[in-house]
């Protein structure tokens, strides 16, 4: 069968799912008319995601597969069940579909680079990667065009965060290196810095640097849950705010390399308090 219709030749699984993520997908502070919908994008984003990180396929497979993905975005064409009940979705809730295609942009580039030359090309890889996530959500809810700019910095800590997290997972599994290459040159380490057991002072001074990025995302994100209209995404944005500053928080005294750097039931519980105090007190915007 075509791969572009049999799913199962297009997909890659990782076993991952949203439970496994850093931050919550879904939940049940999302209305709950919307949260079908907002898992059909989560399903669509970690099947995708999946493809590109396959050990097991080449970049050339990688790319063919996305491709088909976005194939199935198209109306009335055949494709993936992930793509096609995406498409479906979309135009339901009138969302543009650009939310996906953007998405495959950064998956396609993953196939086939694996370093970035500075900060900025970095987040440039998070304007695809990352952005597109807190668009289709505020999109969703009808949100004013103007929470997209605080939105996209808090897309952009939450990816470096978990790039944070995987450093040597990455290095190991796909030879892929998610940290400014200048910035390792000026502390006098190369990639074999991430082959380690621990960090060296060389690796944190970088880890520390972009922390010191994510921070200042962080910052230029703290509007968003008070621009918000709906109650329920800003208690959510809530949530994930103060999830962010805990992993960042937690980043900054224990070391990614010697054992994976996870949120603590205390983390999870300032999170929630986060979002109900947000709940209690939030005031739509005029």
């Amino acid at each position: 069968m075509d791969q572009r219709t049999d799913s199962r030749a297009v997909e890659a699984p990782s076993g991952k799912w949203a439970e496994d993520e850093n931050f919550p997908v879904g939940s049940r502070l999302i209305e709950s008319r919307l949260r079908p919908h907002v898992m059909r994008y989560y399903t669509f984003a970690r099947g995708t995601d999946d493809i590109a990180d396959s050990s097991a396929l080449s970049p050339a497979e990688k790319i063919a597969r996305l491709d088909a993905c976005e194939a199935g975005l198209e109306p009335g064409a055949t494709g993936p069940q992930i793509a096609t009940r995406l498409r479906d979705s979309l135009s339901a809730t009138g969302v543009d579909d650009r939310v996906a295609r953007d998405l495959l942009v950064a998956f396609r580039q993953d196939a086939l680079k694996a370093r970035y030359a500075d900060w900025d090309e970095l987040l440039g890889y998070c304007r695809y990667s990352a952005h597109p996530v807190g668009r289709y959500l505020l999109e969703l809810h009808g949100e004013d065009a103007r929470t997209g700019v605080p939105g996209d910095a808090l897309c952009a800590a939450l990816q470096v965060l978990n790039h944070l997290q995987d450093l040597g997972k990455d290095r190991h599994d796909l030879d892929r290196v998610y940290l400014p290459q200048d910035w390792m040159a000026e502390a006098g380490i190369d990639d074999t810095a991430l082959d380690a057991l621990e960090s060296s002072a060389g690796l944190r001074q970088v880890i520390d640097r972009c922390l010191d990025g994510c921070d200042g995302l962080l910052d230029r994100a703290e509007p968003l849950a008070g621009m918000i209209r709906s109650r329920r995404l800003a208690a959510e944005v809530a949530v994930i705010q103060r999830l962010a500053r805990c992993l960042a928080a937690r980043l900054r005294r224990e070391d990614p390399l010697a054992g994976r750097v996870k949120h603590s039931q205390g983390d999870l519980a300032r999170g929630l308090a986060a979002g109900l105090w947000r709940a209690a007190t939030h005031r739509a915007p005029r």
